[in-house]
C-alpha cells in the first residue's frame, strides 16, 4: 500500500510548509487524520477588522451601561430632592387646602370672628368636645392639653389651652398641625385663635400655654350628616421647624 493508501495524503505539501519541526512533528500532523489532522496544527488566523468590530462592540455596551447608571443616579437624586422639598412645603400646603376645604376643622372661607356677633346658640344641642396632643419623633418636647373635654353648643365660644415645654439646653423651633374628628364636621369647626402652622420658639427649659378659642358653626344642628355626632375631637400634633431662622427670644 502507498503512502496515500496509508494516510499520509498531506506528507508533501504540509511537510513543506512544517518547516522546522522535525520528523516526528509532520508524522503526528499527518498520520491517521489526513487534512483534518494538519488544519488542526495550524495556528488559528485572525482578521484584524473582526477584532476591531468586536473591541467597537464592547465599548459600546459599556457606553451603554454607564449612561444608564447615569440616568438612573439622576432620578434617584431628584426623588430625594423632591421629597425633601415636598416635607417642608406640607404645612403650608395643608394649611391652605384646610382653609379651602374644611378638612381638619380649619376654618372655611367666609367663616370667621364678625360671625360671633350675629350667631345664635342653640341650646338643645349639646356637644363634648376632647382634646389630644401628639409630638413627633424629631421633636423633643412636652406637649398635653390642660383639659381633657369640655362642652359646648353650636353657636357659642369656647377657650381651651394646651401646654408645652422643651425640655432641652438649646433653643427649639416647633410647628404644629392639626385635625378634628369626625373629619365631616371640620367645616362646622371654627378656630377664632390658634396656634397651628404657626412657628412657636421655646428656649431651653420654658414651658407656655397655648390658647384654643373656638366655636361650633350653628348650621351644625342643621345638617343631617351631623345628627348623630355628639363627640367632637380636636388633636394637634407638634413637629420640629427644620431649618428655619431661629426668631427673637419669647413665645409668639
Amino acid at each position: 500500500m502507498g503512502l496515500r493508501g496509508r494516510g499520509w495524503t498531506c506528507f508533501g505539501a504540509s511537510a513543506r510548509a512544517a518547516g522546522g519541526w522535525g520528523s516526528w512533528r509532520v508524522r503526528l500532523c499527518l498520520y491517521g487524520n489526513s487534512e483534518a489532522a494538519c488544519a488542526g496544527r495550524r495556528g488559528k488566523s485572525t482578521n484584524p477588522f473582526a477584532e476591531a468590530r468586536r473591541h467597537e462592540q464592547q465599548r459600546q455596551q459599556e457606553e451603554d451601561w454607564k449612561r444608564r447608571n447615569r440616568t438612573v443616579l439622576t432620578y434617584l437624586a431628584a426623588g430625594v430632592v423632591g421629597m425633601a422639598g415636598v416635607s417642608y412645603a406640607a404645612v403650608p400646603l395643608y394649611r391652605l387646602y384646610c382653609q379651602s376645604t374644611g378638612l381638619g376643622g380649619s376654618a372655611v372661607a367666609g367663616h370667621g370672628s364678625d360671625q360671633i356677633e350675629t350667631m345664635e346658640p342653640v341650646k338643645d344641642r349639646i356637644i363634648k368636645v376632647t382634646f389630644n396632643a401628639d409630638v413627633h419623633a424629631s421633636l423633643h418636647w412636652n406637649f398635653r392639653p390642660q383639659q381633657t373635654e369640655v362642652y359646648v353648643v353650636p353657636g357659642e365660644t369656647a377657650l381651651a389651652f394646651y401646654k408645652a415645654k422643651n425640655p432641652t439646653d438649646k433653643p427649639v423651633i416647633g410647628i404644629s398641625t392639626y385635625n378634628v374628628v369626625p373629619f365631616e364636621a371640620g367645616q362646622y369647626f371654627n378656630k377664632i385663635q390658634c396656634f397651628c402652622f404657626e412657628e412657636q420658639r421655646l428656649n431651653p427649659h420654658e414651658e407656655v400655654d397655648m390658647p384654643v378659642f373656638f366655636f361650633i358653626d350653628p348650621e351644625f344642628a342643621e345638617d343631617p350628616k351631623m345628627a348623630r355626632v355628639d363627640l367632637i375631637t380636636l388633636s394637634y400634633t407638634f413637629f420640629e421647624a427644620k431649618g428655619q431662622k431661629l426668631p427673637l427670644p419669647g413665645y409668639n
